[in-house]
């Protein structure tokens, strides 16, 4: 299978270099291998996305030279198909609604260590209600609907952290696959989606390392190949804060209005993966320098003074 990769940005802000960094990488990886370049807008959050965000991430992209070769796909547009999957999964009683809030998970939690990005590991609470006490509780609210998750290790190999292993059952419980607004969770739409669109390989952030292992569960439940992951580590200020989410963090479209050339954008992306000295660069040169095996292990830790200089600004 020819090598496919994808860029998948949320419209909740501007674009910033951290994330820029990323498109580039999972850009220059589709170029290097020959193939395709896809764009998927995760645009979910209807109240957080905005339609200005989208138009704006486009050009940005488009500034930098980072084209796509497929129409976007934009995730509000198919809740059909994430229907479709969960009605899969209820076929074959791998989920079940759970009528459970934070605040009721939280006060549940036995350990303090039982804690993923989805918060306290969920203990399993609506996992056995009768169907006349599903009946009875949705009567006062929407359920959200959970994986069954699977006991035992899921072991994969990184393209760039190695080998990962994660117990999803003890880790993270049952973790949620539509949220009780009915819209689908991150991790049932970015399987669905990866595979509908034939995604071979995944590069992202690191901090999405440890989602895979309930995305590698979905991918088996659903009858469906998973792709190839690499994560990347994250680029830090000083703080400590993931730059794309800090204030101020450089956004690409002040920067494209400023008049900046693009070359000096990508020349300090390239700084911080192993690719550039800071110089500016072109793509054509950027592929041409694109290893897998050069690019960090650990996170880029930057000082705003050394991006105003490396970027020429004033």
């Amino acid at each position: 299978m020819s090598f496919r990769g994808r860029f998948a940005p949320s419209p909740t802000g501007r674009l910033h270099l951290g994330n820029a960094r990323s498109a580039l990488l999972g850009w220059l990886q589709a170029r290097a291998a020959g193939g395709r370049f896809l764009l998927r807008v995760e645009d979910l959050d209807r109240s957080r996305c905005r339609a200005e965000y989208v138009d704006e991430l486009m050009r940005d992209l488009e500034w930098l030279g980072l084209g796509w070769d497929e129409t976007p796909l934009f995730q509000s547009e198919r809740d059909g198909v994430y229907r479709a999957a969960l009605e899969q999964l209820e076929r074959e009683d791998l989920v079940y609604p759970c009528f459970c809030t934070r605040a009721e998970i939280a006060r549940a939690a036995s350990a303090p260590h039982g804690l993923s990005d989805e918060g306290p590991r969920y203990p399993g609470t609506c996992a056995r209600l009768s169907l006349a006490e599903r009946a009875e509780r949705s009567r006062t609210r929407p359920p959200a609907y959970r994986f069954r998750a699977l006991p035992g290790d899921v072991r994969f190999e990184d393209g760039l952290q190695g080998p990962y292993t994660q117990d999803v059952a003890a880790a993270v419980g049952d973790f949620v696959v539509r949220r009780n607004d009915g819209v689908a969770s991150y991790q049932l739409a970015v399987v669905v989606d990866d595979a509908a669109t034939g995604i071979t390989h995944v590069l992202r952030g690191e901090d999405l390392l440890s989602s895979t292992p309930r995305q590698l569960q979905l991918y088996t439940a659903l009858g469906l190949s998973a792709p190839g992951f690499f994560h990347v580590p994250l680029v830090l200020g000083e703080d400590g804060k993931r730059l794309a989410k800090r204030e101020g963090a450089f956004a690409l479209a002040e920067l494209r209005e400023r008049g900046l050339a693009a070359e000096r954008v990508l020349g300090l992306l390239a700084a911080w993966s192993g690719l550039g000295d800071g110089s500016p660069l072109g793509l054509d040169e950027l592929v041409h320098r694109f290893h897998a095996e050069r690019l960090p292990r650990t996170p880029v830790v930057t000082q705003e003074q050394t991006v105003i200089t490396a970027l020429g600004l004033p």
